[in-house]
């Protein structure tokens, strides 16, 4: 052996008192933070088979000789330990049981001083007259110091606070209870049977005295007390591997190439990305299995070594560690400094070779510890009590109301006596915000409640855990999910055999353009269709909830366009029966079921998707869409009106003499808007166009408001497809004060001259004309204001418009041509150069804009003209998070002057040129205008509210509860299912 082993293995073994607490509680720190939660049985099952083995070799097969009560002991003690290990399964939630693993400790030493286990577990040992016992459950003499309970008071309250998690649910507290009780009393017994007695080592002979009073037959005595032990732990282990092994058959999926057990992985290795997402579930079962193996071992050796109680308390600690590598904050780390020191001092006073304290000292340091737990739990109670969800926005009192417009279709007038348009808009859309989160519900109760109230039904099944997983992960917003409701409201009005069907055909078809996915026991057992990016991701969102899924197969749409319009007059039909009838037959169920059925007989096994001969989608790719896309507006809408050149309902969504958009949702309308029959690229020549006309359960990233699409969260953004480096990003007074934009023309196909009228030519165009804009100009001063429309120079807005570009794409060669001629086209840039800029526009290409995210993450002031509707509807607000602009653009050039600074009347000197602010052509938009203040607070806060609603965890929380949604409709029982309240 190598020196240098040979050193470090004898100082092991010098120090093993040490090294193996150590290393046990690494080794089950690492178990419990990367152990498969899907398999865990199976690594339990697995690695006490391969102990069960290696003790075989030593103890044999079974042992004739021995106390029968330590066969007994030894065969309960596994039995509970497997037991502790199937409720840890069936919770299928790790941070659920770990905030029960505090009482471990407690209930290790109740069970251990209980009279009943001493009377009918007790075991004989083996030792001689010298030898002192192993180290056991704490004495009755040690429970009697002063101060014990209380000091196992402080460890069990200081642990239960570092491991608490924000929601449980019952079923998960019960389990955890289960496991933690099982555990406890498991670790005691295993201790009892490999403890020796003395009543045993008498009855088996003491061996031969010689003359200086040694015993001749000591080794052998030892060697016989090393098989019972190792006996004990063959017949534990064999136990264990039994009972695991039967639960993982019943309880496990099998692990195989097309079922996503594990999150799925980006591109590593050449290959398909499944068979590499099967070779790393494989190689994390076969790591895991290693480390459950020796963390195994070495219970043994704690236990044998140091007894139950103080085995229980580094497992608590593990627990602990592993919940602070999952998420950490400053009152689980001060929790663990607490439960630290007084656990130690706790098993320092217990310790039967441990001098007693000084009465006053010792009182004294356990007043202090207690004193000091108190008021951390005090405080931490008051925390969580009062909430954590304080927004406070300024309104400076400036906000807008709505009035009736001189003409129809009109505007809304906006008094211009009130401060400028925006800043009223800005004002209304706080107090809206505000009222909105504080109204969010607080407890899974107000939740379902909140439910009923705008649903009229009770909350699908599984609602709670759903509720677990949006507290843990602090989701903000509980209650904004009126999105869903209005998406598969239509689809009550279907049979649920009709709308499977439906997907079947669409999933047969492999011209129809579809991710499929499906659903099966709890897992994505296949996926096809898309690119490998779209099929991770939309697997990788559903990794932490798809074990509370139905059976279901699934249709993600892989095109940006959307592609499900039904006729209004179906539509119609639909929502009123599903209103009227279907509906009010689910309210009437009083105490509905909690689960999904199983299921039923027209879905197949998930090993393939059926074939289907024929597709019901039609195509109209790079063809005028306007009259398929408005079919489901009502006939009354302005988009349904007979006569060509119909107005726009500007009263819906427009304000003010610049058309400043007070209302985004009438806006994104298009039944409020023929006009976009002409302007927007989607309507004109769409890139891709494959639609349905029934109503088809299809999951789109986006769509227009006449489409029944269903949308989800996009995978683009939780695979990251446009991210945000900080890093690149400066500070606001650093940014160059201009409109920032750079893309291609996507948007639709131009032919014959039809980029005239798409969306992103007619912006560009817009703010790069040469002619005088017009803008509000404040003719008061900033306490007493009076805007009124004027014309300013062109070239004092210049300065602050930079929006190109960069290529010209989608269209036949003439048309790319006479673009390339009509715009002024820059190279292409990183996309990380745009946070150089204060002011950053956001606008629709062929579907949404998948910049958005970034935009909002970074320290700029966001511009966004959206058509197409996503799922974050009710989560990002105009006015509030970003600036609405409209198609039309009458308002932009005055906004970007408004937020820029630009024209705002000051006091100063050097601030002062006419009467009217300077505005430095790189570094301006820093003064204390209103404007320039509440571009600032926008920016700000919209970075700050990304950073807690954009997460890959609010994505995945939203599609949990949408697929909850979607599973119920699809439920054959869905009048008697559902979650029946706290």
């Amino acid at each position: 052996m190598h020196p240098a082993a040979s050193l470090i293995a004898e100082n092991a073994l010098q120090h093993q008192h040490l090294f193996v607490p150590l290393l046990f509680l690494v080794c089950v720190t690492a178990a419990q933070v990367h152990g498969p939660v899907q398999h865990s049985l199976l690594v339990a099952a697995v690695s006490w088979a391969l102990i069960w083995v290696l003790a075989i070799f030593r103890a044999g097969v079974w042992s004739s000789s021995g106390n029968r009560s330590r066969k007994t002991t030894s065969w309960l003690a596994g039995g509970l330990l497997a037991l502790a290990q199937i409720c840890d399964r069936a919770a299928c939630d790790k941070e659920g049981i770990w905030s029960t693993k505090g009482l471990l400790p407690l209930l290790a030493v109740l069970v251990s001083e209980n009279e009943f286990w001493s009377k009918h577990t007790s075991i004989p040992s083996y030792f001689t007259p010298d030898d002192s016992p192993i180290d056991s459950s704490l004495s009755a003499e040690r429970s009697s110091r002063p101060g014990y309970f209380r000091l196992l008071a402080v460890v069990t309250v200081s642990a239960a606070a570092a491991l608490a998690t924000r929601f449980t649910t019952s079923p998960t507290s019960t389990l955890g209870l289960s496991s933690v009780i099982f555990t406890a009393t498991g670790l005691v017994l295993f201790e009892n049977a490999l403890k020796t007695t003395k009543d045993d080592t008498d009855s088996g002979g003491r061996g031969l005295m010689s003359a200086n009073g040694t015993f001749s037959r000591r080794d052998s005595m030892g060697g016989a007390q090393k098989e019972q032990q190792l006996a004990s732990l063959r017949d534990v282990a064999a136990v264990i591997t039994i009972i695991c092994g039967i639960a993982t058959y019943l309880m496990e999926p099998v692990i195989k190439s097309d079922a996503m057990t594990w999150e799925p992985i980006y591109r590593q290795l050449p290959g398909d990305w499944k068979t590499l997402h099967y070779h790393r579930t494989v190689q994390q079962v076969l790591l895991m299995i290693c480390v459950d193996v020796l963390a195994n071992i070495l219970l043994f050796f704690m236990l044998s070594q140091q007894g139950a109680v103080r085995t229980s308390f580094l497992s608590l600690f593990s627990y602990i560690c592993a919940r602070l590598h999952v998420a950490s904050s400053f009152s689980s780390i001060w929790f663990t400094i607490i439960f630290s020191s007084t656990g130690l001092l706790f098993l320092y006073n217990s310790s039967t070779s441990a001098p007693v304290f000084d009465s006053r000292a010792s009182m004294r340091l356990r007043r202090i510890i207690f004193v000091i737990t108190s008021l951390s739990i005090g405080l931490l109670f008051l925390r969580y009590a009062s909430g954590a969800r304080h927004y406070t926005l300024t309104t400076n009192g400036s906000v807008f109301n709505a009035l009736s417009p001189e003409m129809p279709f009109a505007p809304v007038p906006i008094d211009s006596t009130k401060g400028h348009p925006a800043q009223q808009l800005i004002g209304s859309a706080g107090i809206k915000f505000q009222k909105l989160l504080n109204r969010q519900s607080k407890s899974l109760g107000e939740a379902a409640q909140e439910y009923r109230r705008r649903n009229g039904v009770a909350p699908p099944p599984h609602f709670d855990k759903w509720y677990e997983f949006a507290t843990r992960n602090n989701v903000q917003l509980i209650d904004e999910f009126d999105t869903i409701t209005h998406s598969l409201l239509p689809f009550w009005g279907l049979k649920p055999s009709t709308i499977r069907t439906r997907v079947k055909n669409v999933l047969g078809h492999e011209d129809n353009a579809m991710v499929g996915i499906m659903v099966r026991d709890g897992d994505v057992v296949k996926i096809e269709g898309g690119q490998e990016w779209q099929q991770q991701a939309t697997a990788g969102m559903m990794k932490d909830f798809v074990q509370y899924l139905p059976d279901m197969d699934l249709a993600f749409n892989i095109h940006d366009e959307p592609r499900v319009v039904v006729p209004n007059d179906e539509l119609s039909i639909l929502v009123a029966k599903a209103q009227d009838e279907i509906i009010p037959a689910a309210m009437k169920t009083k105490s509905p079921r909690n689960s999904f059925s199983s299921r039923p007989p027209d879905t197949n096994d998930g090993k393939r998707f059926e074939e289907a001969k024929t597709t019901r989608f039609n195509r109209f790719a790079h063809q005028q869409t306007w009259t398929h896309a408005r079919l489901s507006c009502p006939i009354s809408s302005q988009a349904r009106y007979y006569e060509d050149n119909a107005a726009d309902n500007l009263t819906t969504y427009a304000a003010g003499p610049l058309n400043y958009i007070y209302n985004q949702t009438a806006f994104s309308d298009i039944c409020n808007s023929p006009s976009l029959a002409t302007s927007f690229g989607f309507f004109e020549r769409p890139n891709a166009f494959s639609i349905i006309y029934e109503l088809t359960p299809i999951f789109s990233q986006s769509k227009v408001s006449s489409f029944q699409d269903i949308l989800y969260p996009s995978p683009w953004y939780w695979f990251g497809k446009v991210g945000y480096d900080e890093d690149h990003d400066t500070s606001w007074e650093n940014k160059t004060n201009s409109l920032y934009w750079r893309g291609s023309t996507t948007g639709g196909f131009s032919r014959n001259g039809g980029w005239r009228k798409h969306h992103r030519q007619h912006i560009v165009k817009r703010l790069n004309a040469h002619g005088n804009p017009k803008v509000l100009v404040n003719k008061g001063d900033e306490n007493t204001p009076l805007y009124e429309v004027e014309e300013v120079d062109r070239n004092d807005i210049n300065k602050m418009v930079d929006v190109k570009f960069s290529h010209i794409g989608q269209c036949d060669p003439g048309d790319c041509d006479a673009q390339k001629e009509f715009f002024d086209i820059v190279e292409r840039v990183d996309g990380q150069d745009a946070w150089w800029f204060k002011h950053l526009l956001d606008m629709d290409g062929n579907a949404f804009s998948g910049r958005f995210y970034a935009f909002l993450r970074s320290k700029s002031l966001t511009y966004k003209m959206a058509i197409f509707r996503e799922w974050h509807q009710e989560w990002l607000l105009p006015w509030v998070h970003y600036v609405p602009l409209s198609l039309i653009g009458d308002e932009h050039l005055d906004l970007v002057r408004w937020f820029g600074g630009g024209g705002q009347p000051v006091s100063g000197e050097d601030g002062e040129k006419d009467g009217k602010r300077k505005v430095d052509e790189n570094k301006g938009g820093n003064g204390d205008s209103i404007g320039e203040k509440r571009a600032r607070e926008i920016a700000e806060r919209s970075s700050e509210w990304a950073g807690k609603v954009l997460r890959n965890v609010d994505f995945e929380a939203w599609f949990f509860r949408l697929l909850l949604e979607y599973g119920r409709i699809i439920d054959d029982d869905r009048d008697s299912i559902g979650y029946p309240g706290p």
